[in-house]
Parts: structure tokens; sequence; C-alpha cells
């Protein structure tokens, strides 16, 4: 892969990494509710699991999805009741956790598997595949997608907690902290439609 192939990849990796979208929007909601502290294994937990995603669809996923659009709708209606499920629960939620309640940010684990039923990971897995791998050095390029997206990962998610962490004093307001929360319950559900027209 040239340099400037590479290059124009990593900003592809960055656009579609910190651009809105279902990651980024728990991410907020999860640095306002938890601070950003708490909020680190979640941050991992998408690099870790959108890193296994985009290793699934360059060897190979990506084609049987292409091949089976019930498959594919299948998964795309499953990502989106989870994050329905997830959006209820922002939304319903409405004091910020002290780490006595029940309440708890995403673990690890848990961020790794939604990534793998995420409408937005999945289209941006798959134009990854095939706009910036090469059949006659496949696997190195598959690899390349994958340590640019590893690059910019993290760095894309954590403005997200971040911004959401500094709101964390400003939110300790109930009243402010339930519009909020509604707020970005709405806009979770909102970052679906593009992903399920």
């Amino acid at each position: 892969m040239a340099l400037e192939t590479f290059l124009s990849l990593i900003v592809f990796a960055f656009v579609t990494s910190v651009t809105p979208g279902p990651n980024n929007m728990m991410l907020f909601a999860s640095g306002v509710n938890f601070g950003i502290r708490r909020t680190v294994p979640h941050m991992v937990g998408i690099g870790v699991g959108f890193f296994s995603l985009l290793l699934g669809v360059g060897f190979g996923l990506g084609a049987l999805l292409e091949t089976s659009p019930v498959l594919y709708t299948a998964l795309k209606f499953a990502g989106a009741t989870y994050l329905l499920f997830i959006a209820w629960k922002i939304g319903s939620s409405r004091a910020l956790p002290d780490g006595r309640v029940g309440a708890s940010p995403m673990t690890l684990m848990q961020a790794a598997g939604f990534q793998w039923v995420n409408p937005k990971a999945w289209v941006m897995a798959v134009t990854a595949m095939a706009v910036y791998t090469n059949p006659d050095n496949h696997t190195f390029t598959v690899l390349l997608v994958g340590l640019a997206f590893t690059l910019t990962n993290f760095p894309s998610v954590s403005i997200w907690a971040g911004f959401g962490s500094a709101l964390r004093s400003w939110l300790s307001d109930p009243v402010r902290l339930k519009w909020f929360n509604i707020t970005m319950a709405v806009l979770l559900v909102l970052s679906l439609w593009p992903m399920l027209r």
C-alpha cells in the first residue's frame, strides 16, 4: 500500500470513528454518567471489538453478508433492537451513579460484543475493506486497515467520553441530567436511521 493511500486510510478511519454514531453517543452519555475513568473499559472494548470485526470482514464475513441479504438484514435489526434497549436505559437514568448504586458503565466485553451488532461499525468495516484492501496482498492490507483504525480509534472515542466527563459537574443537577439523558437517548435512536434505510 502506497504511503498516500495509507494516509488517506488514516483520515477515513479517524473521520468515520469520530463522527456521531451509536458508540460515540453511548460514550458521551457514559462520560457524563460515570466519568472518564469508569468509561475506559467501554472505550477499549470498542477498539478491541471493532478490530476483531475488521478482521472478520476482511477474511470472509463481508463476502458472506453480500451473498446473504437476509443475514445482513437480521444483523441490522438485532443491532437496532439492542440500541433501542440501550437508549431506553440512558433515557430513563435520572441520577449520576455514585459507585454504590446498581447502574454501571458498559464493560470491555459488552462494548466489544456490541461492535458485532452495531450497524455503523459494519458499514465502516465493509467500506474500509472494499476500498483499501488489495487482492494481490490481501492479508497484509487487511492488517493495515486494522492498524489504521487501531491508531485512530482511541483518540476518537476519547473525545466523546472526555467531553461527556467534562459536563459531569454541570449535569449533576437532576433536571439537567434528566433532559440530557433523554436527549442522548433520542440522538442514539436517530443515529440508527441512516443505517437502517
